[in-house]
């Protein structure tokens, strides 16, 4: 097994002594650990690091990987320019990552010269602090290698644990020593004075994951509650679920050689063993399982409105033309009325085309004009391609009359929809959306989408809405 060391480190820039001073010693256990990791990383003969960051490009839909010739940074964003890094970029063992994930539908966006004028951010291609800052231990205790960085992605959890096989994959195919390293931060509110804010579940979530790591839990990490790890402001749990899938087949043992949170942020220091293969099936090939199950069950239960969104969808992206059965439509969707179509993939959005006034005869048709329009037109988005579809989750809202109101204390954003106009300039925002709790939210999102200032006058009204699953 070429992965000759697999570690978790965090990434506090204070505890590099240029840049915190005398506050850096109250990080000694951590400073010691990341030194104990760095002789043992020496000791394996690793000739590259991989490291996985938080902090490096990050991207909803795809894992960024730094491709470039020469990885370089410095601590110059924390004061202390002088610390500074230039290494090879291990470029075969980054285009053989690149390559293998195509073939488990991970996109991967690789980062070079190129690729960061196109973004117009030279800050892509430049070591972040979740590397720079573990990496000035680890090259005092003698670690001298070429480096890959990826950067975490927001994709699914299940996702996030097929990279590290693919990262498996690529060193077995090119025979290297590789040290795979997830950097991360656990929870940033532990304390009433910690950076991020105070929550009692900084603590639990830590203590959690600690113990996960000590009891080489795997299926534990990947299945930590999403409310507690929101709650405890980490940055740390999707580089370790990316780095775990590398262990995948594997029973492992943990170690955690330090643990401590002096400024009410906590760091882990860890060490993780592969051991003989694991007896019981594969967790990935579980995981898959668990979801297909829960798509089909999905599947079954969808509503009237929901199953002629998919189906029509469905035939179209797989260039059918024959329409969705429509059996025998319910009354109240022979009226006209207006109509959006919402597509999640693994829980995040896909696309959303709705009509805010009725543009066909009856909410059946609506439904079917929206359904293509949410998949393949949604500027947003990529068309949806027929490998999707299985993965797909839909919703139908069914908009109701809109009416004027005076001002946001007349809006409920869990209840109603908003319509924020400006003679023809018109931005919609749907009820009961994750993540938006105010009034005052969801107004100023239906501005940006109408493309209205903030002290511009505008028209306000609200709607009810029925949404179909």
């Amino acid at each position: 097994m070429p992965i000759v060391c697999y570690g978790i480190v965090p990434h506090p820039p204070i505890m590099v002594p240029e840049v915190g001073g005398p506050e850096a010693r109250r990080v000694k256990d951590t400073q010691d650990a990341l030194l104990e990791l760095g002789r043992r990383i020496v000791a394996s003969g690793a000739e590259t690091l991989v490291v996985i960051s938080p902090h490096g490009p990050v991207f909803r839909d795809a894992v960024g990987l730094n491709v470039a010739v020469r990885a370089k940074g410095n601590l110059g964003h924390f004061r202390a320019p002088e610390v500074e890094f230039d290494l090879e970029t291990d470029q075969e063992l980054a285009a053989t990552i690149a390559m293998l994930s195509r073939a488990r539908d991970l996109l991967i966006a690789n980062l070079e010269e190129q690729s960061a004028r196109r973004y117009g951010d030279a800050e892509l291609l430049r070591l972040d602090h979740g590397v720079t800052a573990p990496l000035y231990w680890l090259r005092k205790a003698g670690v001298d290698a070429r480096i890959v960085e990826a950067g975490m992605s927001f994709l699914p959890r299940k996702k996030l644990y097929t990279f590290g096989q693919v990262v498996r994959e690529a060193v077995d195919e090119l025979g290297r020593k590789v040290a795979l390293l997830a950097s991360g931060d656990l929870s940033h509110r532990i304390t009433p004075d910690a950076p991020g804010g105070y929550s009692p579940r900084g603590a639990e979530f830590d203590a959690e994951m600690v113990e996960l790591i000590k009891r080489a839990d795997s299926r534990g990490v990947i299945d930590i509650d999403r409310d507690l790890a929101e709650d405890a402001g980490e940055c740390g749990l999707r580089p370790i679920i990316m780095m775990l899938g590398a262990l995948e087949g594997y029973a492992w043992e943990g170690e955690v050689l330090s643990y401590e949170a002096p400024f009410g942020v906590g760091y882990l220091v860890a060490e993780l063993r592969p051991k003989e293969k694991a007896d019981e099936a594969a967790l990935n090939e579980t995981l898959q399982e668990e979801y297909h199950q829960a798509q089909s069950d999905y599947r079954k239960q969808e509503s009237y409105l929901v199953r002629l969104a998919r189906q029509r969808l469905e035939n179209y992206v797989r260039g059918i033309r024959k329409m969705p059965d429509l059996g025998e439509v319910p009354s109240e969707f022979q009226r006209p009325g207006g109509v959006f179509v919402s597509i999640k993939k693994d829980d995040m959005l896909r696309g959303c085309i709705g009509t805010i006034m009725p543009t066909k005869d009856s909410v059946v048709e609506e439904v079917l004009e929206n359904a293509i329009s949410a998949g393949t037109r949604d500027p947003r988005f990529f068309p949806v391609r027929p490998e999707e579809l299985n993965e797909l989750d839909y919703s139908v809202d069914v908009l109701g009359e809109p009416e004027p109101i005076s001002g946001l204390d007349e809006l409920d954003p869990k209840k109603y929809g908003v319509i924020v106009s400006r003679g023809r300039q018109v931005g919609l925002l749907l009820p009961d959306l994750e993540g938006i709790d105010t009034a005052e939210e969801q107004v100023e999102i239906a501005r940006q989408k109408a493309g209205i200032p903030p002290d511009a006058e505008v028209e306000l009204e609200r709607f009810l809405v029925t949404r179909y699953k």
